[in-house]
């Protein structure tokens, strides 16, 4: 694996295997699990956007391998005060051993890591979301037992953070994702064209029920991200159409999957009906990050995956 990772291409096909099996160990066996690869190191938690899941859920993981998680919020930092991302990387490389961002900017993620000594997770930037797009992998061979050839319909802001990493988790798992949104949010061609499609498929359309068709699992996402507040009025009236609800969910195929990264705003992206349904997997995915985000830190803190994997 890549000393970092800042998207889903840090992660090869082999890599997204051994990740996979090792979370699910992990979760199987988590009041069991004893190999703690972060014992005596220290992890920061550099966060700039506010986070419930993001935060508990690295915090908790970090704590559950045997490490101390540091949370540092930017305004705690000189960083906000003006001093270099350069300088507060290599200063903080003399005292911690990894690193957890969340921020706005994904070329601050890249520059720091390039200034860092240790390994740097990108815990969310405009640009990627790799970890939550990680766990939902984890979660759709959960229930499918693969991923290759599954359908998933990503409906809504297809140029945001979660789009562009569903493409490249398509292109890494052999997903056929259909994404569908207005015009003015598809998907960004530069990252669908970008690296090879060794399976699976990745196709945009501006009518949701074309997407939805067949699908195996049904995604959506908030319309209107920190950030974003300015356009909400545009955002809610050009995506209304693309509203995950019971008559999109009549177009998948029999027994899909409901899909949501949390936090949801229920009436908006999302219908309650939809949201509670027995198909409803909203849940694992949010479970689901903590034991992939523990399996990320300990491939990026540990190399000796023949005895990690052969636990019983």
């Amino acid at each position: 694996m890549h000393k970092d990772l800042l998207t889903v291409e840090d992660v090869s096909a082999e890599d997204l295997q051994i990740m996979l099996e090792l979370a699910a160990r992990m979760k199987r066996d988590r009041l069991d699990w004893h190999d703690q690869p972060l014992k005596g190191k220290s992890i920061g938690m550099i966060f700039s956007k506010s986070s419930t899941r993001t935060r508990v859920s690295f915090e908790v993981g970090i704590h559950e391998l045997g490490g101390n998680a540091l949370f540092l919020d930017r305004n705690d930092l000189q960083i906000g005060r003006g001093e270099t991302i350069q300088d507060t990387a290599r200063v903080l490389s003399r005292y911690m051993h990894g690193a957890v961002i969340r921020t706005h900017s994904h070329s601050d993620v890249v520059e720091f890591a390039k200034f860092a000594h240790f390994p740097v997770v990108n815990a969310l930037t405009d640009k990627f979301h790799p970890c939550q797009i990680l766990a939902d992998l984890f979660t759709i061979k959960e229930f499918s037992g693969k991923l290759s050839g599954v359908k998933v319909a990503y409906l809504g802001d297809c140029a945001s953070n979660m789009g562009n990493s569903l493409i490249l988790a398509a292109k890494l798992a052999g997903l056929h994702l259909a994404m569908a949104s207005p015009e003015e949010y598809r998907p960004d061609k530069d990252i669908i064209e970008h690296g090879v499609l060794e399976s699976g498929s990745v196709s945009w359309s501006p009518d949701p029920k074309e997407a939805a068709k067949d699908a195996d699992y049904l995604y959506t996402d908030v319309w209107v991200s920190m950030g974003h507040e300015a356009e909400k009025e545009q955002r809610l009236k050009l995506l209304a159409p693309y509203q995950l609800n019971e008559s999109l969910v009549a177009c998948a195929a029999p027994g899909a999957m409901i899909m949501h990264c949390l936090p949801a705003h229920r009436g908006e992206e999302i219908t309650d009906a939809v949201m509670d349904s027995d198909n409803s997997i909203v849940l694992d995915q949010a479970e689901n990050r903590l034991h992939v985000q523990k399996a990320i830190m300990t491939m990026l803190h540990n190399d000796d995956w023949d005895r990690l994997l052969s636990k019983e």
